[in-house]
């Protein structure tokens, strides 16, 4: 698929078709393509925890989503998205290479988030980026360690709806030529 219809191709999705399975090879490619996004320094902090099983699905749903979103992402295979922090953005003895910190961390996973979802959108999936979510329960559920920052989860299925693409600014709105 072409680059600019595959960006212009993906759709936040909020209904999925039941009984079609992710496989698991291809949540892997999904992955692998998060992980050619650039990091800070090659840091390369994100982490990705991927919940397939149907009954891990609906209990994760439950207990880690408020109502608003667990009924968005029925159907679909959930993958939490997180980074490692005090890397991304900081020097070896753990200083800060500037203001943004561990925003850096942020940064860098939302790369790879949107190099998965593009991905997926190539594979024929839809998706839908999480970021209203209890990160305590995901913790606990993923088994997270502390030293990793809660981010995104994201909801990944065979698209039971077909959203429309929304307006765009124009581009001469949003850009300005110094």
């Amino acid at each position: 698929m072409e680059f600019q219809n595959l960006i212009e191709k993906r759709r936040t999705v909020r209904k999925y078709a039941a009984g079609n399975a992710v496989s698991k090879e291809d949540v892997l490619a999904m992955v692998k393509a998060a992980q050619e996004a650039p990091s800070w320094k090659n840091s390369q902090t994100g982490r990705y925890y991927c919940i397939m099983n149907e009954k891990d699905v609906a209990r994760f749903r439950e207990k880690c989503l408020p109502e608003m979103n667990a009924g968005k992402c029925e159907n679909a295979v959930l993958i939490v998205s997180t980074f490692v922090h005090n890397r991304a953005g900081f020097q070896r003895d753990g200083s800060a290479d500037n203001e943004l910190g561990n925003g850096w961390g942020c940064y860098d996973l939302g790369l790879q988030n949107e190099n998965l979802v593009l991905k997926a959108t190539e594979l024929g999936y839809g998706t839908l980026i999480m970021g209203i979510r209890d990160a305590d329960e995901i913790r606990e559920f993923c088994d997270v360690p502390e030293s990793e920052t809660v981010v995104a989860v994201i909801a990944v299925g065979v698209p039971g709806e077909e959203p429309g693409r929304p307006k765009r600014k124009e581009t001469g709105d949003i850009v300005k030529f110094l």
